[in-house]
């Protein structure tokens, strides 16, 4: 069997000696006048020619990785965005589908970010950060945990732009603290993912944005036209109604002695009593006064301390049971269903955390 292999001894190549030792070359090397010096001169400038370009086309490509870590990085004031505003919430694995959808998932596929521009949605959201933050802060993926701290930073701007809403905020903002206080501390359990140093540096803009909104100062407004005091009573006490939280009204009553007279109004307490919990509740924490009269307004903060009070919102995410998809109700989606209002049901902020416990 001939040996097809080539070495040094096949025609054509020859041995030359030269001042770094002998060097192999060709008989067209020969014919060319192309020395051995010049040739590999040449074969180094060409290899440290490439070792260049693989050298700037490293620094590009760790440039380009740079520029998408800092796009991903907590800094960024970009959240993730998706085509469709709903999801799909599937709890096996199906030949089409594998595994199940997290609250991670869901929390970046809905649209939040337009949610808190929306009065009608903002309680809700609010709401919902303050839940997570409870509880489920851990179960969320990095990139949801990003995005959780995205939108808290665009809430907690949008009202110190509105001078709104401050005291749900300072809530939420508490509770995210003393959570993260606890968590932070089991950092070595894999409780939190990512770095310690990166959540200890969230937990100082919390303090920071804390110290904001108690700094914030509302301004009074340039009208000088009518005022809640130039109604009549009668529409004061309607208005004051509207009043879903005791805090409020005792807000209110500070403002000026009038006000303050018609807020220790005993029907106004007992309606918001009877709004918020159960006549079972209050019977159990009734509190009477000396002239045989129940202090309904008492009551109230007694109650707030033992029962959680109703949440009710203008809107809120719905759920197709038929789908199993959530969505926002005027985004809506492509139901299959051939009434698709019948297998539609709202859900609160409570029931879109128990809809992810698996």
């Amino acid at each position: 069997m001939p040996f097809l292999g080539q070495d040094w001894r096949s025609p054509g190549q020859s041995w030359v000696k030269t001042e770094e030792g002998w060097k192999k070359t060709t008989a067209d090397d020969k014919n060319n006048n192309v020395s051995v010096q010049s040739f590999c001169k040449e074969a180094e400038e060409e290899e440290s020619f490439n070792k260049e370009n693989l050298l700037l086309s490293f620094s590009y490509d760790m440039a380009a990785k740079k520029r998408k870590k800092d796009l991903m990085n907590n800094n960024t004031k970009v959240p993730y965005f998706h085509r469709e505003k709903w999801i799909y919430v599937h709890k096996g694995s199906t030949k089409e589908r594998h595994g199940y959808c997290t609250l991670g998932e869901a929390f970046n596929r809905l649209d939040f970010c337009s949610a808190i521009k929306d009065t009608r949605r903002f309680n809700y959201v609010v709401r919902l950060l303050e839940l997570i933050a409870k509880s489920q802060l851990p179960s969320l993926s990095g990139v949801a945990q990003k995005n959780y701290m995205n939108i808290l930073e665009r809430v907690v701007q949008k009202v110190l732009d509105d001078q709104q809403n401050v005291r749900p905020i300072k809530e939420l903002l508490q509770t995210l603290y003393v959570s993260l206080c606890g968590l932070v501390q089991d950092m070595g359990k894999s409780v939190l993912v990512g770095n310690i140093n990166i959540w200890v540096h969230r937990m100082e803009n919390i303090l920071q944005w804390q110290q904001q909104l108690d700094n914030i100062q509302i301004n009074r407004p340039t009208n000088t036209g009518m005022t809640l005091t130039d109604l009549p009573v009668s529409l004061q006490l309607n208005i004051m109604h509207r009043l879903s939280d005791g805090r409020d009204l005792v807000s209110l009553g500070q403002v000026c002695p009038e006000l303050g007279t018609l807020t220790e109004d005993r029907l106004l307490w007992k309606k918001l009593c009877q709004y918020h919990f159960t006549d079972r509740q209050i019977r159990k924490r009734l509190m009477v006064s000396d002239k045989g009269h129940l202090e309904w307004k008492k009551m109230y903060f007694k109650l707030s301390r033992c029962y959680p009070h109703r949440e009710q919102y203008s809107d809120t995410l719905h759920f197709c049971t038929h789908c199993h998809i959530l969505f926002w109700k005027d985004i809506n989606h492509p139901c299959t269903a051939n009434n698709p209002e019948s297998c539609t049901m709202s859900l609160s902020p409570q029931d879109f955390i128990n809809l992810f416990k698996f």
